[in-house]
């Protein structure tokens, strides 16, 4: 789901999964409040699973992890990191296209994760559709955007689309580096 926006390429996988950025974005100070054994959670724009793994081990050995990426070498980047902490077993790798994201789950998600990856999705609106037909009532969704690449209009020009798309702004916030929003599906959408 890129067109012709920019997509951090597979070369850079390093400095995705680095010791700096794990202080910097911890992810289970970021997601550990919304995901519990059991669950069923995605990550859009997995990349090589930096979220992806902790996701996993939040959401527990009943739990899954549905991994979404355009890049088939970030995918299998994931597959050996999950591999090494013996957590592959609970993760899904999935590729999605330019207009899709390929996931389709029958009892749907608990939680998506869409950590720095919306501002490369030319249609927002049909991301935010395909997002919602995935996550049951109530579920969550996480934006996070960096504030280096994301104005705060544009942020909140975002936040119109998944409005339309049937979400609840729960919670919204613009910093200097980064902006986040907890948006959650509505029943009636």
């Amino acid at each position: 789901m890129s067109g012709d926006h920019h997509v951090c390429p597979a070369e850079r996988a390093g400095f995705l999964t680095s010791r700096l950025r794990s202080l910097l974005q911890n992810p289970k100070r970021i997601l550990g409040s919304y995901i519990k054994k059991g669950d069923t959670v995605v990550d859009i724009g997995c990349g090589p699973g930096f979220f992806t793994c902790p996701m996993a081990e939040m959401a527990g050995a009943d739990g899954r992890v549905i991994a979404v990426d355009l890049q088939e070498e970030m995918l299998e980047k994931l597959k050996l990191r999950a591999m090494e902490k013996g957590l592959l077993s609970r993760i899904e790798p999935s590729r999605a296209d330019v207009d899709s994201l390929n996931v389709s789950l029958k009892e749907g998600a608990d939680f998506v994760l869409a950590f720095y990856m919306v501002h490369e999705v030319p249609d927002k609106e049909g991301l935010f559709k395909q997002i919602h037909e995935m996550l049951k009532p109530g579920g969550k969704l996480l934006i996070i955007e960096p504030g280096f690449h994301v104005k705060k209009d544009e942020f909140h020009i975002t936040l119109e689309f998944a409005s339309v798309s049937g979400f609840e702004v729960a919670e919204s916030r613009c910093g200097l580096i980064d902006m986040k929003a907890v948006l959650v599906k509505s029943a009636e959408k």
